[in-house]
């Protein structure tokens, strides 16, 4: 009797030694969870203030763009063809108007490849804290089946 007594305590003893093994890594895998939610949010976070940002740039050159274009419209009106003609007509405007363009143009690819790369790493790192997070998951519901 004493000998099947032993047994039991040594078997709760191991149960309880396994259960707090158990709930040691839960704790944990909440704890990796909360840290993944937190990473999450920040990098969230701080693409939408790279695009609030960006936003701001591209409203603030489309009113500059639209003040200078007015103020070309208002100032220097030619009365006849003519005076337009021999305006643009000149190599070098055209040559600075054409230099201009080529600037606005690989300024605008440039940012338009910044985009898409932020947007291809802002999808990337959301796949991958997903997964985690679904990983996470999974680890403690096995763990509370367990228990």
């Amino acid at each position: 009797m004493s000998e099947e007594l032993t047994q039991w305590l040594v078997e709760i003893r191991t149960l309880k030694q396994k259960l707090a093994e158990a709930q040691t890594e839960r704790d944990a895998a909440n704890e990796s969870a909360a840290n993944w939610r937190r990473l999450y949010t920040k990098e969230a976070e701080q693409r939408r203030t790279e695009a609030k940002l960006a936003q701001e740039q591209i409203e603030t050159l489309k009113a500059q763009i639209a003040e200078q274009s007015s103020s070309v419209q208002n100032s220097d009106r030619p009365t006849t063809v003519e005076p337009i003609t021999q305006k643009v007509g000149q190599p070098g405007n055209v040559q600075e108007l054409q230099a201009k363009l080529q600037q606005i143009i690989i300024e605008r690819d440039r940012l338009l490849q910044a985009l898409k790369s932020e947007q291809a790493n802002h999808a990337q790192t959301r796949r991958s804290l997903t997964s985690v997070i679904a990983d996470t998951i999974d680890k403690m519901t096995k763990e509370k089946g367990k228990i």
